[in-house]
């Protein structure tokens, strides 16, 4: 939500919080729950994971929630022993809160968020059960709030039919490893999530659900999903985004009710829309809660509260002491 030419090394946090802020203050008007969660903090990016945590962590002191509802560590490029150890750091700060920490082990392909893994060998796509279970490991002791995006030849984008071989079965063998070492009676000891969903087949996406999955990630097709709305509208409407005035109507008629923001930003929202529903559908999540739309105007027009100050710290603030 920062504007990409602010320098401030703080940008990116604050502009995440202003998201989370601007979430938690409409979402009740939509009676649905919403997660708010950050993905895909690299080892580089974690100051942007900090400033974040520092807003948890103040939200929590106020409120006894914290303001974000998961974070997600992708350290996959880093040694698994420095990969698993930051993540225990971190999520010692994160179990107070009830804070749900993703965290990846081997390496999805493709590209995102800065990450580059197009050319990486192909046998690194695929995590081992060993791998998953010293996460397990080393998680478990300090909280249950914790998944992981084990790889199983994903890859960020969409490919060709056949250029990328997915095998999602083997997340079963990553339960049944763990089942074994925990004695459980449980099938499935352990939350995975599936990334690189996008281009997947219905097949693989029943077989990651079946075998754990709790969360996938579907980045590249609402991408898509959201330029395609904007692209039938301007072909639909070509000749009436030309220029301020002159239509088919007659070259006097104006045309703001078309290239008005407005109009194409919500045509790209309804295929957004769309296309999470078809998601939500094929993870089984579709009509889990029931919406519970407020009464209309029984809802305050902020949902925060204002810390109290004594009048020597109100005027030490207004005069930036």
């Amino acid at each position: 939500m920062a504007g990409k030419t602010i320098s401030d090394k703080n940008a990116c946090a604050a502009g995440a919080v202003a998201l989370a802020l601007h979430v938690r203050t409409m979402a009740p008007y939509y009676g649905i729950p919403v997660i708010m969660h950050s993905d895909h903090c690299a080892k580089k990016l974690l100051p942007w994971f900090d400033g974040m945590l520092e807003a948890d962590e103040a939200y929590f002191a106020q409120y006894g929630e914290p303001l974000f509802s998961s974070h997600m560590l992708d350290l996959s490029e880093e040694p698994d022993d420095e990969n698993i150890a930051i993540c225990v750091q971190y999520f010692k700060k994160m179990a107070p809160m009830k804070i749900w920490l993703e965290m990846e082990i081997g390496i999805t392909g493709g590209e995102e968020d800065g990450v580059n893994n197009e050319d990486v060998d192909p046998e690194k796509l695929y995590t081992s059960p060993e791998q998953v279970y010293s996460v397990y490991q080393a998680l478990a002791p300090i909280g249950d709030f914790f998944s992981i995006a084990a790889a199983f030849g994903n890859v960020h984008g969409v490919y060709k039919p056949g250029n990328v071989v997915l095998s999602p079965q083997k997340l079963v063998g990553h339960q049944a490893y763990a089942k074994e070492k925990l004695g459980s009676e449980d099938d499935k000891p352990i939350y995975l999530v599936m990334h690189g969903g996008s281009g997947s087949t219905k097949e693989e996406i029943e077989t990651a659900v079946s075998a754990g999955v709790v969360k996938m990630n579907v980045d590249t097709d609402t991408q898509w999903a959201y330029w395609d709305g904007l692209r039938k509208f301007s072909a639909d409407n070509f000749d009436y985004l030309q220029g301020q005035i002159g239509n088919p109507k007659g070259p006097d008629a104006p045309n703001k009710k078309y290239y008005d923001p407005r109009v194409w930003i919500r045509k790209s929202e309804e295929t957004m829309v769309a296309r999470c529903i078809e998601s939500m559908t094929l993870l089984g999540s579709k009509d889990t809660f029931p919406v519970k739309k407020p009464e209309n105007g029984s809802l305050p027009v902020y949902n925060f509260k204002p810390v109290p100050l004594n009048l020597l710290d109100g005027a030490k603030k207004m005069l930036g002491l």
